[in-house]
């Protein structure tokens, strides 16, 4: 949530900063709302004044005996507060629509970002790695998954619904080898991990973004409870309405999570295989920095995220976003895209954000600050893949096929599957 007198002082730069991003915001009305908000604290002020001069001539008029002009003093002390009372709360509904109004606008891209519309303007930063080329015609994982019996996408739909799949035999033990070997690497590079529940509060996806602007896209239970999207949402939420002392900053967690999207992704992308499905695994990583150090944190973060591909052996390539394709809750976002043979291209297997101070203010997290600033100041708030567990499965399948049809096991993997080197 941006700060309201930030935009008040800024309206026109904010707007221009946002640009397409701010779709459907009214700028005017907020405008119109904060005018009328600052109209009746001036009208409370003045009444407020009246109220109390006329309350401190009550006592002087009863000693002078002039009863009379005290009750009529009195009588305007009771009308003037019956105004302030009215008063208070028109200014209570216009606080309201201003806050209902800035959980809906985006955070403002920091300068470092580059300018552009659509997916088209990402700007490339690194590659690693070099994909590999096959003496035969590589398949798809959508073919090799069944073929295998490792992946089964007729039960998930049997089961569930469709972007719903099953993982057998050794599917289901790779899945797991992947989730272990991404906690044990994090949690050696500093991520302390938790295990929180795969279902929040409104409170909970409030602080983080998700509510109110995206509640079409979570499922939602009868009793008023949200399977969680992303980790990001509990671990971010784990120091709301907390104050962190500045020498535990910056704070690193990790966590292992089934996600939900009751949206799967834009209509006709992506509808083969397990790229875009209703429940999916990953391994998120979050930070809490100072505002001084968030944007190193950020650069840590997008490394730890590569460090895992790295060590698969699994080309990829960095980009940063432009303004028109961040998230909502985002100021400056890196997608970390890994190679997959049945696109022929790269596709996004992590995404690292620094939301600066947008989710703290949603969410209360502060730190006490020393030296120069007195008191207490927002976090910045972190969060990314490291990694989205079924896309990475996705990529070892479809770059460590065989002409036979096996798979290879990437090395850093066997041990987590009992030394297995190839499933067939």
């Amino acid at each position: 949530m941006l700060d309201a007198r930030y935009l008040r002082d800024n309206l026109d730069a904010v707007r221009t900063a946002l640009g397409g991003r701010s779709a459907g915001w009214d700028f005017d009305r907020f405008a119109s709302l904060d005018e009328e908000r600052r109209r009746l604290i001036g009208e409370v002020e003045s009444r407020q004044a009246r109220r109390n001069e006329a309350s401190r001539s009550i006592g002087e008029l009863m000693k002078a005996g002039k009863r009379d002009e005290a009750e009529a003093a009195k009588s305007e002390v009771r009308a003037v507060n019956e105004e302030i009372e009215t008063l208070d709360a028109q200014l209570a509904a216009i606080d309201a629509d201003v806050r209902e109004m800035l959980l809906t606008i985006p955070n403002v891209p920091d300068e470092s970002v580059p300018v552009g519309t659509s997916e088209d303007d990402n700007v490339e930063v690194r590659r690693w790695g070099t994909p590999p080329a096959f003496d035969f015609e590589p398949k798809a994982h959508w073919d090799l998954g069944p073929e295998l019996g490792v992946i089964d996408f007729e039960r998930g739909v049997k089961l569930a619904k469709s972007r719903f799949i099953v993982l057998g035999r050794d599917g289901a033990r790779l899945n797991r080898a992947l989730i272990n070997f991404m906690l044990d690497t994090h949690g050696a590079r500093g991520y302390a991990e938790w295990a929180v529940p795969a279902m929040a509060n409104a409170d909970t996806l409030l602080g983080t973004g998700q509510l109110p602007k995206f509640e079409e896209d979570l499922f939602r239970t009868s009793e008023g409870l949200y399977l969680i999207p992303t980790a990001e949402v509990q671990l971010t939420n784990l120091h709301r309405d907390e104050v962190l002392e500045a020498e535990t900053l910056p704070r690193q967690y990790c966590a292992y999570t089934p996600c939900f999207r009751e949206e799967a992704g834009a209509a006709g992308r992506d509808t083969r295989g397990m790229i875009r499905v209703h429940q999916f695994d990953k391994v998120e990583l979050v930070k809490f920095a100072t505002p001084e150090t968030s944007m190193d944190a950020l650069e840590g973060m997008v490394t730890d995220a590569e460090f895992i591909l790295q060590q698969l052996g699994l080309a990829y390539r960095t980009i940063v976003l432009c303004t028109g394709d961040m998230g909502f809750s985002a100021a400056k976002t890196y997608d970390i895209e890994v190679w997959l043979p049945s696109y022929d291209g790269y596709k996004e297997i992590s995404s690292c954000s620094n939301c600066t101070d947008f989710q703290a203010r949603r969410a209360g997290i502060k730190y006490r600050s020393p030296g120069e600033f007195k008191g207490s100041r927002l976090v910045h708030t972190l969060n990314g893949s490291g990694l989205a567990v079924g896309r990475t499965l996705v990529a070892v399948l479809e770059n460590y096929q065989q002409a036979d049809g096996s798979i290879v096991v990437p090395e850093v993997l066997r041990p987590y599957m009992g030394g297995q080197e190839v499933i067939r």
